[in-house]
């Protein structure tokens, strides 16, 4: 039986189940905890046995972003069988309602699976001769099919159309691709929850519009973003849903040759709903979705990823990406550590987001259908996907071995001579019976005049500049001064967001 989607297996790991026909391979599954996104040793997913040449047999990103576990649903012998599954549950559906001989639907089934087991390189040759000829993408496939069912063949296809197939295929390859990218973002969330407990209480500075603002803690700085991609596999989930399902439904929706009781067989043999409302497609605004997730998804990966370059430049040098022995940074300067993954992270992204708007063109399709939407579908279906999860996996990774320097984040935090505590001051002097305008105006000018000399020899604190202020004196001590400065007061209510969010 062929499902769409991941199952547990008794190790506990979750795997993708492309087809129970596919060859099972304990292969190099890649493994988010590589820094780079790269591939190692472990787990093996379902996967051909023979993985197909990526620069040339799949229209993908280029195989230096691509994993193969997600890059096998794109496959051509994946797809094929897929189609042959539509096929051949059709039939076994067909001979239940009495529309073709229940040996036929046999038949089809038994030779056709003998078909497809082993898809070679001249099998695939073959239909795409076919197609040469035809200029029919499925009815190649069709005709290679009857080369091997025999005179059975004549019950393939009854009362069906193209798209029955190719949409309810790519129903499947997307909820398939859907579960590897969620089991993704389950990497991530591990890391960003592992890293932000592990820097709960490590005062940072806070920035907005790029200049110091209040300090927070680095801990709450990444489960911010732990709480953004929470909310993107939430997103991910729904969008699954949301395509999966299955139109069988002949060429203009209508059933005209079909029972719709086959369309509901195939259905839940594959995991997917019954389209509610077909025309010859399923309609775009699924994918639409879907696609536009991916892209809400990438962003959350850009933003994380902008951040890590900021606290990596040298003037900040908060964070940085692992640098491992051996690695270079530039052929003209031995001394750079470039932070070369998440400025690709952002260049990744870019690439996903590119799939939302052809994807939002696609919807508004002519009367019951035209094939604008299907030019654009096998490029951005594997593009997305592959894409995205490359990203998530490196993103992980990164994460996972991010350096962290906590001394440095103190010193940034005072770097301004304690301006940053201006706040908590303008509230301590309110508190003191001084009018908020009044106060503001106090703090700001000692803060100005801090921030003015600092680095000049004549520089003072802004502790020492309130303290020497006369408007000052007399209304809060140099203990209540101190108190409002002290970074652990930002941290207070940490516990609460944590608790919160982690539970």
């Amino acid at each position: 039986m062929i499902t769409a989607g991941l199952k547990t297996s008794p190790s506990g790991k979750r795997e993708s189940i492309i087809f129970s026909i596919l060859y099972r391979v304990e292969g190099p599954a890649c493994s988010p905890t590589n820094a780079t996104g790269g591939c190692q040793n472990g787990a093996g997913g379902f996967l051909p046995s023979s993985p197909p040449a990526l620069e040339d047999e799949i229209p993908i990103m280029v195989p230096r972003y691509t994993r193969p576990i997600m890059a096998a649903i794109w496959a051509p012998e994946n797809r094929y069988r897929i189609w042959f599954e539509i096929e051949a549950l059709a039939a076994e559906a067909m001979a239940q309602t009495g529309m073709i001989p229940e040996e036929a639907a046999r038949t089809i089934r038994e030779r056709g699976n003998a078909k497809v087991a082993t898809i070679t390189q001249a099998d695939l040759d073959r239909i795409d001769a076919i197609e040469a000829e035809t200029r029919h993408d499925v009815i190649a496939f069709l005709t290679w099919l009857a080369e091997g069912i025999g005179p059975d063949s004549r019950f393939v296809h009854q009362g069906m159309t193209s798209s029955d197939v190719l949409d309810t295929c790519l129903s499947v390859q997307m909820t398939q691709a859907a579960d590897i990218l969620l089991a993704d973002l389950d990497e991530v969330l591990a890391a960003l929850k592992a890293r932000a407990i592990e820097f709960k209480y490590t005062p940072t500075i806070g920035r907005s519009h790029g200049i110091h603002a209040e300090p927070t803690s680095f801990g709450l700085k990444l489960a911010g973003h732990y709480a953004e991609f929470a909310r993107n596999r939430k997103r991910l989930e729904q969008a699954r849903a949301e395509i999966a399902t299955c139109a069988i439904s002949g060429a203009v929706g209508t059933y005209a040759h079909l029972d719709p009781r086959i369309e509901a067989y195939v259905a839940e043999k594959l995991g997917l709903s019954v389209e509610p409302v077909s025309t010859q497609v399923i309609p775009r605004d699924r994918h639409a979705a879907f696609f536009c997730t991916l892209a809400v998804i990438a962003s959350g990966i850009e933003r994380l990823a902008i951040e890590v370059r900021h606290l990596q430049r040298s003037e900040v040098r908060e964070a940085e990406e692992f640098f491992h022995a051996g690695q270079k940074g530039s052929s003209a300067m031995p001394h750079k550590r470039n932070p070369v993954l998440s400025e690709n992270l952002t260049g990744l992204a870019r690439v996903v987001r590119a799939a939302a708007v052809p994807a939002l063109e696609n919807v508004a399709l002519w009367h019951e259908r035209d094939i604008s939407h299907s030019s654009v579908e096998r490029a951005i279906g594997p593009d997305a996907t592959v894409t995205l999860d490359f990203a998530l996996a490196r993103l992980a990774g990164m994460m996972a071995k991010l350096t962290v320097y906590p001394d440095q984040m103190s010193s940034n935090l005072e770097s301004l001579g304690g301006v940053v505590h201006s706040g908590e001051v303008l509230l301590a002097l309110t508190r003191a019976g001084i009018l908020r305008e009044d106060a503001y105006r106090i703090v700001q000018r000692n803060a100005m005049a801090t921030w003015t000399k600092l680095g000049l020899p004549d520089a003072r604190s802004f502790r020492d500049n309130l303290l020497a202020d006369p408007e000052v004196a007399g209304r809060i001590t140099a203990e209540q001064i101190d108190a409002a400065m002290d970074p652990s007061m930002h941290l207070k209510h940490v516990d609460t967001v944590f608790e919160r969010l982690f539970g």
